[in-house]
């Protein structure tokens, strides 16, 4: 594992959203350069993981650093100069359906203030060619295939340059072909522009092929950690169930009985 300090932590983090306790004790390191895959099933926390590490959600209890700064003690104000310096993919992509391609790739520069209207059509071109869609400036959202939304909202979110990019279940909705091609940009960008990454995701494809190290989160809590050419030796069951895609003998009562289990029986 790498000696450098980790560009981001989190220490003892939980949140509950009402009775549902979605972290319980999280803590993490997320390491310059390197491609952190969090692995875990729909409605595990992982874009609640996410959204910590960028200032969106604030834990309950715990702490939230962004190199020595305490994000989580943030105010509004002072999370936008942070936020500067991190991109993020959401899951749909999130553009804004009224602007051009071009258009979405130069807000969040206007908003930062960052270059004159021609550096920014110009730092637009760059990010564009980066992800393989130069020559869609002029196009809007709506016109564009699905796969293609979410190159540019990949291009988007390393606009800025950032230091850390999140990508909140990029693959999801993409066949196995267009899937490919994101995990390969998110390879290709961590050698372009050296940049940390924490990809959460349940697609085991892209843990597999753009991983260096990869944790699995189940009920609030780590219960692997592994890497990619190692996830063979972890030994925990609900883990090896993930990896090989098996219900368990309690989740196969469910659709048997008829009986949904409570949180307190899974």
């Amino acid at each position: 594992m790498s000696t450098e300090a980790p560009i981001a932590r989190l220490r003892d983090v939980h949140k509950a959203f009402g009775p549902l306790q979605v972290l319980q004790g999280i803590d993490l390191d997320v390491r310059p350069g390197k491609n952190l895959v969090i692995l875990g099933p729909s409605g595990s926390g992982k874009s609640v993981l996410l959204k910590h590490l960028i200032g969106l959600l604030r834990p309950d209890r715990g702490r939230v650093f962004f190199h020595d700064e305490e994000i989580s003690a943030m105010r509004e104000k002072d999370l936008t100069r942070v936020r500067r310096q991190m991109g993020f993919l959401f899951q749909n992509g999130a553009l804004f359906d009224s602007m051009t391609v071009e258009e979405n790739l130069c807000f969040p520069m206007a908003q930062h203030g960052e270059g004159t209207a021609a550096e920014r059509k110009e730092r637009a071109r760059e990010v564009l060619v980066m992800v393989g869609l130069d020559g869609l400036q002029t196009r809007l959202p709506e016109e564009l295939s699905g796969g293609q939304r979410k190159r540019v909202a990949l291009a988007r979110a390393i606009v800025l340059k950032p230091e850390l990019i999140l990508y909140d279940e990029p693959t999801t909705g993409l066949d196995p072909v267009r899937s490919d091609l994101i995990n390969e940009l998110i390879l290709r960008l961590r050698e372009r522009l050296g940049a940390a990454a924490v990809v959460v995701t349940h697609d085991l494809a892209s843990a597999r092929k753009v991983a260096d190290r990869i944790l699995m989160l189940h009920q609030g809590r780590f219960i692997a950690d592994t890497t990619p050419d190692r996830m063979h030796e972890v030994d925990n069951e609900v883990f090896v169930r993930f990896v090989e895609g098996r219900a368990s003998r309690e989740e196969l009562a469910e659709i048997e009985t008829g009986h949904l289990r409570t949180p307190e029986e899974a």
